[in-house]
This record gives structure tokens, sequence and C-alpha cells, in this order.
């Protein structure tokens, strides 16, 4: 059986490259009827939080990579003292003294040449005589990072290790430890790297931050998940929409790039675009009720949920991120609107009392305060007072929502209701 591992150093949080491996990971092993395992590798003592820990595990849980087997490298410290103990009785390994009198176990490093058949870039090689004599654990008691992961791997009988082409350098020395202690040597896969628009290494400033951080600025756990796919691999016939399920029967780890990867926020900010648009409104909402309950917008035994669901549906089109709601809709939950002072400037500078008088008058004087009936109370208005509609219509929009841009007016007085309109426009009557 396939079984393939993600395994996070909690000494951060999770960002954008682990998100990817952790994706090919779990795609692969979907893909396969494998095992995912997660290995939470926390064997530096000092850096290790678990604040990160519970960061990774939520990360991972939001993303939907559901993981089969569960383990921690701080639970195993004996199982690679016992193996480091072998390696010393059987010569392969020596002990190395501090100026303190702690001892190190140091591996020794044979001269040979090691190919390895990488399923992605094919055949490497490497010449051991250019590796130095290995620590494997170190004076301190701790074991290090390329011996303790393949006795794990080993003992976790891991078929194939996919990771970032970053480890491509520790292949050969983790080989040496395979064959060393006869441990069967899985198959390997290295993904590209990611770059930044620029071409330099991904970098907070060009989208390497935390994968907990995407979902708080407003995106969608399938967008996210969506966009990493395509960062080396494509589902064919120029598609970019794929959901994980298709993803799961179309995916083969040999048909991923070999070249790097370029992260663009503006590809993921229309990929996430997509996403929302298709998405129900009521599961949006419950996405964004932190953010409304931070901003003060709802608040608990006031909150009108399916008004809501209806103020959200009138900007889900246009929604690149959740979070540009929160900052395009702040006028339908608070009651002291903030006018920005260029638009104020522009459509606001003049004595707009008596077309406002107008209009509030015909909103008073309707039956029923549909949409429909609004638009032809202010088309009246218009025609009564022989203007222009754009001449009426962008005043009222910067006095009712303090914006230039927005949903349709009429759509707009509607969900304010006609108390909360009168009461803005009347503002601005002298």
């Amino acid at each position: 059986m396939v079984r393939v591992r993600f395994a996070p150093s909690p000494t951060g949080n999770l960002h954008i490259g682990g998100g990817r491996t952790a994706l090919f990971n779990w795609l692969f092993s979907q893909s396969q009827k494998g095992k995912f395992v997660l290995r939470i590798e926390d064997t530096d003592k000092e850096r290790s939080r678990k604040e990160y820990v519970d960061e990774i595990l939520y990360s991972l849980k939001w993303l939907g990579f559901d993981w089969d087997e569960l383990y921690y490298q701080s639970a195993r410290f004996d199982r690679y003292r016992e193996h480091a103990d072998k390696l010393l009785k059987s010569g392969l390994a020596y002990i190395e003294k501090s100026p303190e009198g702690k001892e190190a176990v140091i591996f020794k490093v044979a001269p040979r040449k090691i190919k390895v058949n990488d399923l992605i870039r094919g055949e490497i090689e490497f010449d051991s005589s250019l590796i130095k004599d290995q620590v494997l654990i170190k004076s301190d008691g701790t074991p290090t990072y390329n011996f303790a992961c393949v006795i794990d791997d080993a003992e976790m009988n891991i078929t194939h290790i996919i990771r970032g082409d970053d480890h491509i350098s520790n292949t050969p020395k983790q080989i040496l430890f395979y064959e060393a202690m006869g441990f069967p040597i899985p198959d390997f896969a290295h993904l590209p790297l990611i770059m930044g628009m620029s071409g330099g290494r991904l970098s907070k400033r060009t989208g390497a931050t935390a994968i907990s951080d995407y979902r708080k600025m407003g995106y969608l756990p399938d967008a996210l998940v969506n966009y990493l796919l395509l960062l080396s691999w494509a589902p064919g016939g120029d598609r970019e929409i794929i959901g994980k399920e298709e993803a799961v029967e179309l995916f083969d780890i040999k048909n991923v790039n070999k070249t790097a990867a370029t992260f663009d926020l503006k590809k993921l900010d229309w990929m996430n675009s997509q996403y929302l648009k298709n998405a129900p409104s009521s599961e949006l909402l419950e996405e964004l009720m932190p953010l409304l309950t931070e901003k003060k917008y709802i608040r608990e035994g006031g909150f009108d949920r399916d008004y809501a669901v209806q103020i959200l549906k009138l900007f889900q089109a246009r929604l690149a991120r959740l979070n540009d709601f929160v900052d395009w809709a702040d006028f339908f939950f608070l009651d002291d609107i903030k006018i920005d002072p260029a638009a104020q400037a522009k459509f606001l500078s003049r004595d707009l009392s008596g077309e406002f008088k107008l209009f509030i008058s015909g909103l008073e004087k309707l039956d029923n305060f549909s949409v429909e009936n609004i638009e032809k109370c202010f088309r009246q208005v218009v025609a009564e007072l022989n203007i222009e509609a754009k001449a009426l219509i962008h005043p009222l929009r910067v006095a009712l929502t303090g914006k230039t841009i927005g949903p349709g007016l009429f759509e707009v007085i509607y969900y304010l209701g006609l108390e909360r309109s009168r009461e803005r426009l009347a503002k601005w009557i002298k």
C-alpha cells in the first residue's frame, strides 16, 4: 500500500510552500488509495511551540487534508538512540566528544556514487566523497533531522517521499542511512520551488504568509487548494477551476512540472472570486461571522441572519475576498457611516435640499416599498425636476452609503429601509 507523509516542523506556521507539499502528498495518497501520515517533527526543543502545532493542525483541517495517522518525533527519542547504538556497534559510526565532555554520535561517510530515480526530475547522481561525516545524535542527546526522518520513514512504512526540492541535498545522506540500517529505500519526488512574481524566493511581501492568514484575509479553502494545485501541475485542456475530488482522479505525480512555480496573488484573487460567486450565501456568511462580530457590525441577540444573507448577495458577484464585503457593506450595518471626503466634495458640495425633500416625500407615499417602486419614484422625481438621472443618483448614493460605488441604488434604499434612508438624507437638507 502507498504511504506518504507530510512532516512539518512546529518552529513556525504552515506557509504556502508547506501547504502545497501537504496537498501533493494528500492527492497522491488519495489517488493511489493509500494512507496520508502526518508527522510533527518537533525535535528542536528550543524553537518548537505548541501554538505552531495547533496552527499547523488547524490549517490542514481547514484545507481539507485529513490525515490517517499522526506522530510526534519528540515521543520517539528512544528509537533514534537505539538505532544510533546499533550503528556504533557495527562500526559504521563513532563517538566524538566536545570540550565539555559531551558525546555526539557521528556516521562515517564512505566515498561512492549514489543514484536516485526521482519521480519528477528523473535520474539524479550524487558523489558522497563531497559529503562530510554526518552527525546522528547531537551532544545534547537530540537526533539530527536526516537521521530521525529516515528512521521514522522506515518504521512508518513510508513508500514515497514527496517534498520540496530544497531537500534534494538531504537525499544522498538519507540514502546512506537507509542502507546502513538495512531499510528499504522509498521513492523520491522533489517539487519545484515557489517563486515570487519578481523571480526571487517567495517572501512575506510576495505571498509567503501563513495559511491561517489567508483565511483571515477572506480566501476560501477550496479556492486556495485549487490555486496551490496549479503551482506545478495542471488538469489539462487549459482548465483552471478543478475541485479536490476530480483532481484526485486525474493526479499523477510524474506529471508535476520540474520548473519553479510563480505565486501570483492577483491570480489567486481571481480564482477566489470564482469560488465566491458560486458558493451558497448562507455558507459564506458563516465564514464572515467572526469578521462581522469583530467590526461590531453584528451583536448577539440582535442579529438578523436572513437580512445579512440578502445583503451579502448584493455584493457576492463582485467579491475577490470575503474581507471586501466587510469594507464595502459597512453602511448597511452601522448607524454612523463615514463619508468619503472626495465623494462629498464632488457630489454633495451644493445644496440638494429641494431634490432630497422631494425624493423623501415620494418614498413616504409608496404603498409598497419595493425595489421596483423605489425606482419608479426616483424616475418621477428626476422627471419633475427636469434633470438627468446621474445628477441625483450620485449624490443620493454618497449621502446614503458614503461611497461612490456599490450595489444598485434602488436595492440599497430597499435594504436600508425607509426610516434609515430618510434619516441619512435629512442630514443634507438645510
